[in-house]
């Protein structure tokens, strides 16, 4: 039995039939890349976290669900790994939370 997803991934792949003018073809226009050229992407794809084991329970709304699905389907990106990406991304760029953990620390041990 297949799943939506896997039913929509194949009807996308399946060709329509009809040729499709090359961009070499349509004057005035510019090629498209296949592939977008992005710092993040590029930073996320090569996101290692086969070493992480520890699992947590969160809770999205069902707009983020659908647009981290989508992003998993665009890229190949499994969304556990999106995520854990995200994570340890904004806990090295917004160095107030690990402070804030810090001082959360020194005031338990006093």
């Amino acid at each position: 039995m297949k799943s939506l997803a896997d039913q929509i991934r194949e009807q996308l792949v399946k060709p329509t039939g009809k040729k499709e003018k090359s961009d070499k073809d349509r004057p005035g226009k510019k090629a498209k890349h296949k592939e977008i050229e992005s710092a993040i992407l590029a930073a996320i794809l090569n996101y290692d976290n086969t070493g992480n084991k520890s699992m947590v329970h969160v809770r999205f709304d069902e707009k983020t669900v659908r647009t981290m699905n989508q992003f998993k389907m665009a890229t190949n990106v499994d969304v556990t790994k999106l995520v854990s990406f995200a994570v340890q991304h904004l806990f090295d760029t917004c160095p107030e939370l690990k402070l804030t953990i810090k001082q959360f620390i020194q005031n338990t041990e006093l």
